[in-house]
């Protein structure tokens, strides 16, 4: 490798291990909420064991080469972040949800993981294993980048970019172009075919963002619609009383008072009144509930 190209390929790597820092923290924000809520609500731990499962795979691929030592210091902070969202993630998780993440942790870190190392140890050897491992990396990577379809799906279905953030999406479309160039100056297709796709989906990702972000969800425009019909049938069913049509009660009572006693005399006025109210209190609806 050429002194300008080794430089080159040290700057992508350096800006890999940038971006896929900034990535490793994108995730803050949602375990603030859990932190302040002392709840995961609905949240799950299935994104952050799998990121800590491709760190670690990664790690020992790298282990296995000898001039991808990049690879390794950003998989290394990756492994401790990773590590410290799943362990918080049990902490504040109500107790399904602990033993189902504790059951995803020894089923791919400690069994899945662990397989690998093995069998790669025992009935593989020098070149081969890398190869191996290698592969194991490529088709592992595929699947996470493929991921991404069912927010896709969800953001053409619903018309709305909520559960897509831009900033993510950018972040991770850069960090695959870092890392597809990495791989390809090294020669390690390993690393820079998977981030083919990647950028793929990260393209895709942000046109999409672009064409929904001023559009109003469909199950919003659904309850709208079903709130204006509900608003609707309320009118029709209280119809609109006319102020021509309202009948004063009290001036009703008085006449009926004036009808009943019209030469009462002074004296009966107190027993009148008295009689009058009766009539009212019999006439007026209770309106103090």
């Amino acid at each position: 490798m050429t002194g300008n190209l080794a430089h080159l390929t040290l700057a992508f790597g350096l800006l890999g291990n940038l971006v896929s820092f900034m990535v490793f923290l994108a995730p803050l924000p949602t375990f603030y909420k859990v932190y302040k809520k002392k709840s995961t609500e609905g949240f799950q731990s299935a994104p952050y064991v799998v990121g800590l499962f491709s760190a670690m795979l990664w790690i020992y691929y790298a282990l296995l080469k000898s001039n991808v030592m990049l690879l390794i210091t950003i998989n290394s902070v990756g492994c401790f972040i990773e590590t410290v969202y799943i362990c918080f993630f049990l902490f504040y998780a109500p107790k399904k949800a602990r033993m189902e993440s504790l059951k995803l942790i020894v089923l791919l870190i400690v069994v899945g993981f662990g397989l690998i190392v093995v069998l790669t140890q025992f009935l593989a050897s020098g070149v081969t294993r890398g190869v191996i491992v290698g592969w194991i990396c490529l088709v592992f990577s595929l699947c996470v980048f493929v991921a991404p379809l069912g927010v896709l799906r969800q953001v053409i279905r619903t018309k709305s970019v909520e559960y897509m953030p831009i900033l993510l999406s950018v972040a991770l479309t850069l960090s695959a172009v870092m890392w597809f160039f990495y791989g390809l100056l090294l020669g390690d297709f390993n690393i820079a075919i998977p981030n083919v796709l990647g950028f793929t989906f990260g393209i895709i990702q942000m046109i999409l963002y672009l064409v929904y972000k001023n559009k109003k969800s469909v199950s919003n425009e659904k309850l709208s619609s079903f709130e204006a019909k509900i608003n609707e049938m309320d009118e029709k069913k209280v119809p609109e009383i006319n102020d021509h049509k309202v009948i004063d009660i009290v001036k009703l009572e008085t006449l009926m008072c004036n009808d009943i006693y019209p030469t009462v005399g002074k004296s009966d006025k107190s027993k009148d009144v008295h009689d009058c109210k009766d009539v009212q209190s019999l006439a007026m609806p209770n309106r103090s509930i």
